[in-house]
C-alpha cells in the first residue's frame, strides 16, 4: 500500500469553478481546509489552525485563517450557487419534485437561516444567512431567503414546506402569486371557515390518531381570509406505544392529502442536516468566529457536506459499505447510516489503514489464516479510494 495519506480531492466541477473565481493561494487554502474539515470534524478557527499544515508560529496560522475568512472572494452567491444549481441539474431529474425546506438553527447567538433541497433523507443547503436577532424570521427575511432559490428553480416542479413558524398567510400568498407550490405547518389555534361554515380554529375539528382530513376551498384567519387553498389534517397513528402528541394541520395549494403529507414529511431531512453540520458531523456549534467569519465557514461545510455524502453513495454503488458499517440491525427499520456518514467513516477507515500501515501489516501477518479476507479487504481500499 501507498504510505503517503491520500487526502481527499475536490470533484472535477468544484475544481473547475473554485479555481476560476479564486487565486492560486486562496484556492490552495480553501482545499486544505477543507481537508481539514474532513479528518479533524472541526471548525473553530484556534482548532483548524493548530493543524493547519504551514511551517510557521501557531499565532501566524491562526491570523492568516482569520484574515482568508473575511476574503469577499469568498462569496456564497459566486461560489456556492453555481456549485449547488450544477448538482440539481446533475442529480435530480426535470420531471422530479424538488422538496425545498426552509429552517432555522439557534445556539449562543447565532440564529442561522437556511433553505436547502431534499436529497436522499438528507439536505443540501442552497442559500442560507445569519438574523441579526433571536428568534423567528419575519416575512421580509423568508422572501429574501427564497429569492434566489425561485430564479434558480425555474422551470422545476417544487414544494417549498416549512414548520410553524412558516405559518404566516402573507408570506403563503406571495409563493401563491410566485407560481410556488408549498406545504406550511399551521398553529392549532389558527381560525379556518370552510365553505357554508362558520370560522373554527383547527384543534376544534373532530380528530384522533390515526386520521387524515383534507378540506379544501379554505379561507384562513379571520383578518386574512386567504382563501382557495387546502388543509391538510393528520394524526399519526400509536406506534409501539408512543403517540404523536397533536395531528399536523398543514396549509398548502397542491392538490391532493397525498402529496401534501409527502411533502412535509420530506421536511425531517434539514434536522437531520443540521445535526450533520453541528454534534453530527462538523460541531458547527462550537464556534466562536464572528458572523461574517461564521458565514464563510458554513460555506466550506457546505461544500465539504455535499462532497462527502456523494462519496458516500459511491460506496454503496461499489458495493463495498460492508466495510464502513453494519449493513442490517436487528430490529431496526431504517438504515441507520447516511451518505454522509458511510463517506466520512470511509474516508476516515482509509487514513487510518494509511497512517499506520506498518503496523496494520504486521497485525495481518499474526493471522496468516485470514489471508484470503485481507486480499478482498485490500481490493475494496483500492475501490474506496477510487471514490475520492
Amino acid at each position: 500500500m501507498n504510505k503517503t495519506v491520500k487526502l481527499k480531492m475536490l470533484p472535477q466541477f468544484y475544481q473547475t469553478h473554485l479555481a476560476s473565481r479564486l487565486n492560486s493561494r486562496q484556492f490552495l487554502t480553501l482545499q486544505l481546509l477543507i481537508g481539514l474539515l474532513q479528518f479533524h470534524k472541526q471548525v473553530r478557527i484556534e482548532r483548524l489552525a493548530a493543524v493547519f499544515p504551514q511551517p510557521i508560529l501557531y499565532e501566524s496560522r491562526r491570523r492568516y485563517l482569520q484574515r482568508f475568512l473575511k476574503f469577499p472572494q469568498l462569496s456564497v452567491a459566486s461560489l456556492w450557487l453555481p456549485i449547488i444549481e450544477h448538482l440539481i441539474k446533475t442529480h435530480f431529474c426535470k420531471d422530479q419534485r424538488l422538496f425545498v425546506s426552509l429552517d432555522r438553527t439557534q445556539w449562543k447567538d447565532y440564529n442561522l437561516f437556511v433553505v436547502s433541497v431534499i436529497w436522499a433523507k438528507r439536505a443540501w443547503p442552497i442559500y442560507w444567512n445569519f438574523l441579526d436577532k433571536r428568534g423567528c424570521s419575519n416575512l421580509e427575511e423568508q422572501q429574501g431567503l427564497l429569492r434566489p432559490v425561485i430564479r434558480m428553480l425555474k422551470g422545476y416542479d417544487y414544494v417549498v414546506v416549512g414548520d410553524r413558524e412558516f405559518h404566516s398567510v402573507e408570506f403563503a400568498k406571495w409563493l401563491q402569486a410566485q407560481g410556488v407550490a408549498f406545504a406550511f405547518r399551521q398553529k392549532a389555534d389558527t381560525y379556518i371557515q370552510v365553505k357554508g361554515e362558520d370560522f373554527q380554529q383547527l384543534n376544534s375539528l373532530d380528530l384522533s390518531p390515526g386520521m387524515k382530513r383534507f378540506l379544501t376551498g379554505v379561507k384562513v384567519t379571520k383578518s386574512k381570509g386567504f382563501g382557495k387553498v387546502a388543509i391538510a389534517c393528520y394524526w399519526k397513528r400509536k406506534y409501539k406505544n408512543r403517540n404523536l402528541d397533536e395531528p399536523w394541520y398543514i396549509l398548502t395549494n397542491l392538490g391532493s392529502l397525498e402529496e401534501t403529507l409527502a411533502a412535509y414529511k420530506a421536511r425531517s431531512g434539514i434536522e437531520a442536516m443540521f445535526k450533520d453540520c453541528k454534534s453530527g458531523g462538523y460541531n458547527l456549534e462550537g464556534s466562536k468566529a464572528s458572523v461574517e467569519r461564521l458565514t464563510r465557514l458554513v460555506l466550506l461545510i457546505a461544500i465539504a457536506y455535499t462532497i462527502t455524502a456523494l462519496q458516500g453513495l459511491k460506496i454503496k454503488q461499489l458495493g463495498q459499505q460492508k466495510y464502513i458499517n453494519r449493513l442490517q440491525e436487528l430490529g431496526r427499520v431504517c438504515k441507520r447510516h447516511s451518505n454522509f456518514w458511510i463517506g466520512q467513516y470511509g474516508l476516515l477507515w482509509i487514513a487510518a489503514m494509511e497512517i499506520w500501515t506498518d503496523l496494520a501489516q504486521q497485525l495481518m501477518r499474526t493471522k496468516c489464516n485470514k489471508l484470503p479476507f485481507f486480499q478482498k479487504g485490500q481490493r475494496a481500499i483500492m475501490l474506496i479510494q477510487s471514490s475520492f
